[in-house]
């Protein structure tokens, strides 16, 4: 196990030539630390090329507790990922993750869940009551931004100003994750927010020597905003707002779905959103689907169900 320390290193920094960002990695160096610590604390100690996937398992089933079914799929996919490292480092001659079953888990509790609009609307209202000049325009920009493109959180972290072609009125977006840099055309009205922003944006940089800071969002101390950072200022505003928020990709869920439902076609909000195949733009379907919805409306069992309550009204 003396070698685990220098092959997580050289993994980790094979990881950064692909260009994760710096919360993925801080995640895998994390996991992959504390599979070691738990490695190296086993009696006997095993060594690194006989560890087995019933010992992989045993380290599975304790970081179970108290934790979702999708988290412990990550885990193991994390280690997956290490094992094929260590095989092409000839450490390993198979990778037993392989064969280790991950937990079944049921799609249908993966559908999207949507932030209905009256919800929306007190997010609103409570960004504007935000105290402080910048802060409250940064609340705005920030649920904007989320809303009105279905950007994802690591996305709106890694925005910077040029980003934003103010005479167009359109966001490039990077491709770091689908492999294909995007431009989204921004309503009116969140071109105007942005527009509000900027001025505010810049104060602050005067204010705190950061001049030469590239980042569109950025904090206090004139650096840019964390996917953290970003997800605490949300977070804290549905807690004022007492709206029920789970995740800022919530967002993105109901940005598609609204889109969907107001008449946008499925490749229109592929594009938006920047999947890669319309077939992941079609989940939305079960949570907005307006031609679904036409179609029921000319149900001959409407015409029926009419007639019906029209006789029982005239009855009584």
């Amino acid at each position: 196990m003396r070698r685990w320390d220098s092959l997580v290193d050289s993994y980790m920094a094979q990881c950064e030539t692909r260009g994760l960002s710096q919360e993925t990695l801080k995640a895998r160096r994390s996991e992959l630390d504390r599979v070691g610590c738990w490695l190296k604390g086993r009696r006997p100690k095993p060594k690194l090329e006989e560890v087995e996937g019933q010992l992989l398992i045993k380290y599975l089933k304790r970081r179970a507790h108290f934790r979702s079914k999708a988290t412990l799929a990550g885990i193991s996919s994390q280690l997956r990922c290490f094992g094929e490292y260590l095989l092409e480092q000839g450490v390993w001659l198979q990778n037993p993750m392989r064969w280790v079953k991950g937990p079944r888990l049921d799609p249908r509790g993966k559908l999207p869940r949507r932030i209905g609009a009256e919800h929306l609307r007190k997010l609103w209202d409570q960004a504007a009551q935000v105290r402080g000049h910048y802060q409250r325009q940064l609340a705005v920009a920030v649920l904007s931004l989320l809303y009105g493109t279905g950007l994802r959180r690591g996305e709106l972290e890694r925005l910077n100003l040029e980003d934003w072609k103010r005479e167009e009125n359109v966001l490039k977006i990077d491709g770091r994750k689908s492999g294909c840099e995007r431009s989204v055309p921004l309503a009116e009205g969140i071109g105007r927010c942005l527009e509000a922003y900027v001025p505010y944006r810049q104060n602050q940089l005067e204010g705190s020597g950061t001049h030469g800071e590239a980042a569109f969002l950025i904090n206090k101390q004139g650096k840019r905003l964390s996917a953290q950072s970003l997800g605490l200022l949300v977070h804290r505003l549905a807690r004022r707002a007492q709206v029920p928020l789970v995740s800022l990709h919530q967002f993105r869920h109901t940005c598609a779905s609204d889109l969907l439902e107001h008449g946008a076609s499925l490749v229109e909000v592929q594009q938006v959103l920047g999947h890669k195949g319309v077939s992941t733009t079609a989940r939305y379907l079960h949570v907005a689907d307006p031609e679904r919805a036409r179609a029921m409306s000319k149900h001959p069992l409407n015409d029926y169900l009419k007639e019906l309550i029209a006789k029982q009204d005239t009855s009584l």
